[in-house]
């Protein structure tokens, strides 16, 4: 649990006055990379020996992957009972990411189910946001969800993370300013302190290209791809959530809480099906774009998998849970220098995830290129939409309210 130590010496250095980015922990030498506010969260670290706090985080990680699962499943439009919880949960943690998550003492699991729960409570529910919000102020990279809120015209619930982001700011300032001040204006720019980004445990499109092209400072053969997969991909997360299902219900049948009928009409609109896509699609950019990305940070596979089960995608999600679980960059030679030194068949399997993100983001791409462009037209299946499910035509006096 390296990084737990790691963050017990960061909410020591607040106890104690001492330099936030000025030490190192563990054999790795490994420093903070968190912003002042991650720090102020990691006080009560403090409190407990060591042992019972690598007890306690193992308890928590495992209590907060069973929350994750649910959250996943409410994602996919779902519920589960408590054996099926309980099940799903036993086998993720087969899932590289998830057990590396509880091998190092990380923090992954509570940063996404911030996210996502915040993004999957309904529209216009209270503070809609602020979870997101506390999120970016611990890791920063959750950053992406804000824009893709402003790039799907839901600007109340991107102002309140906005300024929730803002607040974890100041709230990091008041006890630890000159560590702010160093952090805003220097450490934040120094990727390298995180980590090399040419090793295998770097999933990003910089590991990728780093590692294809036998190089440790890919520059511009990686900064221009990844600009281009940012855009594209926010482009696609936002298209897929314009792209809402329509249902026909029959007379007398009960329209789910949430939809909206058109009086004199039985077409429903599921604003939830291309959501949950948008949602997925600015995960996996997030995950490519970032400078490092650890192969722990691709816990959210596990929505991605409960996605694509609860749509009958039984061989997609067979598939994408054997990449996750195979580990396959650990089974190449990667000591000291070897990551950069391997040969053009061993790059794919060092490089699983960015090759997965990127499959993901071209077969988005692939099935929203069938979506209409007004409406009034039926829609095309998203990937995770239940195959054979008609769509009707939506007729003109509806089409103001799927607008």
């Amino acid at each position: 649990m390296a990084d737990l130590l790691v963050y017990r010496a960061e909410g020591e250095a607040v106890v104690h006055g001492g330099d936030l980015y000025g030490f190192t922990v563990t054999e790795w030498r490994l420093p903070a990379t968190y912003p002042p506010f991650a720090a102020v969260l990691f006080v009560p670290t403090t409190w407990i020996p060591v042992p019972a706090l690598k007890v306690a985080f193992l308890a928590g990680n495992a209590l907060l992957l069973a929350f994750l699962v649910a959250l996943s499943a409410r994602l996919a439009g779902r519920t589960a009972p408590l054996p099926l919880l309980c099940a799903a949960t036993a086998g993720a943690l087969w899932l590289e990411p998830v057990f590396q998550t509880l091998l190092f003492g990380q923090i992954n699991l509570a940063i996404t189910c911030l996210v996502l729960w915040d993004l999957t409570r309904p529209s216009g529910a209270r503070a809609k946001g602020l979870a997101l919000g506390i999120a970016t102020g611990i890791k920063l990279t959750p950053a992406v969800f804000i824009a893709y809120l402003f790039l799907t015209a839901r600007r109340k619930e991107a102002g309140v993370a906005t300024a929730s982001f803002a607040g974890t700011a100041l709230l990091g300032a008041l006890p630890l300013p000159s560590a702010t001040a160093d952090f805003w204006t220097r450490r934040l720019f120094e990727t390298g302190r995180v980590g090399r980004s040419w090793i295998v445990d770097n999933q990003s499109l910089q590991g990728l290209i780093a590692r294809s092209l036998h190089t440790e400072a890919p520059g511009l053969t990686w900064v221009i791809p990844t600009a281009a997969v940012a855009v594209a991909g926010l482009w696609l997360a936002s298209r897929a959530h314009r792209v809402h299902r329509v249902h026909r219900v029959p007379r007398g049948d009960r329209v789910p809480r949430g939809d909206r009928v058109p009086r004199g009409h039985r077409d429903v609109v599921d604003r939830e099906a291309g959501d949950r896509w948008g949602i997925l699609l600015t995960a996996f950019t997030a995950l490519l774009v970032s400078p490092i990305s650890w192969s722990h940070h691709w816990v959210w596979c596990v929505p991605l998998l409960a996605v694509l089960l609860a749509a009958g995608r039984p061989r997609l999600a067979l598939a994408t849970g054997a990449v996750f679980t195979a580990r396959t960059m650990w089974l190449l030679p990667h000591e000291g220098d070897l990551d950069l030194r391997l040969p053009w068949w061993q790059q794919p399997l060092a490089a699983p995830y960015p090759l997965l993100g990127l499959a993901l983001l071209a077969g988005a791409a692939h099935t929203l290129r069938r979506a209409p462009r007004r409406s009034g037209q039926d829609l095309p299946d998203l990937p995770g939409d239940p195959p054979g499910r008609a769509q009707p035509s939506v007729s003109s006096s509806s089409a103001s309210t799927i607008r």
